[in-house]
């Protein structure tokens, strides 16, 4: 099935705190039971997850659709947004007759954790809160504006979602840390996802990117997941590269809809 949002997605979104969090996510519900939920990740951007029974369902599809198009219904803003939708034929199908186009392509990818995962070659660390401030210091030397911090760290793994994840940290041969990664599971046998993985600026094109993307597929492999998802940018060759160095396989290029006003 296509990846959707994950509940490691919600606890790594944690980090902006509990209430913070709560006016981001939005729940869609029928006859007593939840079918689907999004993540407002930005104002502008809001990401899906349908139940894979709610993928014919015309009704659901019609509310999601009048909810995220009509402002006041407090989904999405008037004007530029996007709607990551990647399941539901029907919610799908009716969000292109609306006239919402396809914006970036996004690369999904994933690996089968029933075969060993081969050795990554770096001394790897599970962070703990003595480890939390080189964890930070990767993360902002991975990502350009990276807000990350010790308090949201802290915030993030006293999330429930943190119960079931690991925050990861790659160490080179002169005792440096350079690359991180945090992986969220979902329960047993169940797909473990990879959000986010970095390298400090400074450190790549050595292969640590490759090094703890291993790592981490072995971190869930441990923990029961069945298979570990990430998606990547289309545009980011690096990353792209890296998870198919990491042996995992490249699946077709998602888009998510954009509404141009």
């Amino acid at each position: 099935m296509p990846i959707q949002l994950h509940p490691g997605d919600i606890g790594w979104a944690w980090q902006i705190g509990a209430s913070a969090l709560a006016e981001r996510v939005r729940i869609w519900s029928l006859d007593g039971s939840n079918h689907a939920v999004g993540l407002l990740d930005g104002p502008t951007l809001l990401r899906l997850a349908v139940a894979p029974e709610a993928s014919e369902n015309e009704e659901l599809a019609a509310r999601i659709l009048t909810d995220v198009t009509d402002p006041s219904r407090g989904v999405l803003p008037s004007g530029t947004s996007s709607v990551e939708a990647r399941f539901g034929t029907a919610l799908r199908s009716g969000i292109q007759d609306a006239g919402w186009m396809g914006d970036e392509p996004w690369t999904p990818f994933a690996r089968d954790l029933t075969a060993p995962v081969q050795e990554c070659g770096m001394r790897i660390e599970t962070v703990g809160p003595e480890l939390a401030n080189a964890r930070v210091q990767v993360q902002n030397a991975s990502f350009d504006n990276s807000r990350f911090s010790e308090e949201r760290w802290r915030t993030m793994a006293n999330g429930p979602a943190y119960t079931d994840a690991r925050c990861l940290l790659a160490y080179n041969e002169q005792g440096l840390a350079v690359a991180t990664a945090t992986v969220w599971s979902a329960g047993i046998n169940r797909p473990g996802l990879i959000e986010p993985m970095g390298v400090a600026g400074n450190q790549r094109g050595h292969g640590y990117g490759t090094a703890i993307t291993l790592a981490a597929a072995a971190a869930l492999q441990e923990m029961g997941s069945s298979s570990a998802l990430v998606c990547a940018e289309s545009a980011n060759v690096g990353a792209v590269a890296t998870y198919k160095a990491a042996g995992f396989t490249c699946h077709p290029e998602v888009h998510d809809f954009r509404r141009n006003v």
